[in-house]
């Protein structure tokens, strides 16, 4: 039988296939003992977005703590941050480093 004959029943049942929110990933940014904080937090204010406050305390967890969630997203996007901030780096001359982690 043509698709165009089917019931409203089949059709409804076949529209409550929902897909799946992505899964979702911390861009964790580490500490070390040359970058500065006045970087890190350009950093934060550059790639991910964040308010000076913001910045300024992510920055302080990342000096205190060892290490501070810069964000969460999507994976290609957490990725592509997280190449972001290395390459930033980088051109600055700073071992930064930040990981990808499944939330």
């Amino acid at each position: 039988m043509p698709w165009f004959f089917e019931n409203e029943t089949d059709l409804a049942a076949k529209k409550k296939h929902k897909l799946a929110e992505p899964e979702e990933f911390r861009v964790v940014m580490l500490n070390d003992h040359y970058t500065t904080m006045d970087f890190v937090v350009e950093i934060l204010m550059l790639v991910f977005h964040k308010g000076e406050e913001e910045a300024n305390r992510i920055m302080m967890d990342i000096h205190r703590k060892g290490r501070g969630v810069a964000g969460i997203y999507p994976w290609d996007i957490a990725q592509t941050k997280a190449e972001q901030v290395h390459a930033m780096a980088r051109q600055n001359e700073f071992p930064l480093h930040c990981v990808v982690e499944k939330n």
